[in-house]
């Protein structure tokens, strides 16, 4: 490993070590839960809501609705609530991890941030079928750039059984 990209390496394990020590304010999680929850239009149709938000983690969760069922027989939930509830995830994750790189900053300008966030790159895998009352909904960071994040999410059933999992990239800049 060359001396460039080790420094690179540990910048940003000094950048998440960071990240998982800051805590958000209260003002900032009301006001992410706003943007995420209200003003997204679309997170509202999938009944997408925000559980724990974290600088390393966020957590959210779907209730099942008739509206959401993609095989009646079996009433499992559509793989296009699946996929758009992972990238809205992903890109919640990306909000946290770019606020807590800017904790200097007050709540407002922090959540004025995320005007230019957009998914360039979206990966889902089905790994099981998606049946239930509710569903939990994690992603994380594994890199955030000048101009690309990556993210990692995972769609769960309500006690926890891995039923999806996600990738993606979002331009940050």
């Amino acid at each position: 490993m060359s001396s460039k990209s080790a420094h690179a390496s540990q910048t940003h394990k000094n950048e998440l070590l960071a990240a998982d020590a800051a805590q958000f304010e209260p003002e900032f999680v009301a006001g992410l839960r706003e943007i995420f929850e209200k003003r997204v239009a679309f997170n509202q149709t999938l009944g997408l809501t925000i559980g724990e938000i974290t600088p390393a983690r966020v957590e959210g969760r779907i209730l099942m609705r008739p509206e959401l069922i993609g095989h009646s027989a079996y009433q499992r939930i559509h793989g296009g609530v699946i996929s758009a509830g992972l990238d809205s995830m992903g890109g919640l994750a990306v909000m946290a991890a770019i606020a807590a790189r800017h904790m200097d900053e007050t709540p407002l300008q922090r959540l004025q941030r995320f005007s230019r966030l957009g998914t360039i790159d979206l990966r889902v895998d089905y790994m099981r079928p998606g049946i239930g009352k509710s569903f939990v909904l994690t992603a994380k960071v594994l890199r955030l750039g000048s101009r690309v994040a990556n993210t990692q999410m995972e769609f769960l059933s309500a006690d926890g059984e891995l039923l999806s999992t996600g990738t993606a990239a979002y331009i940050v800049s």
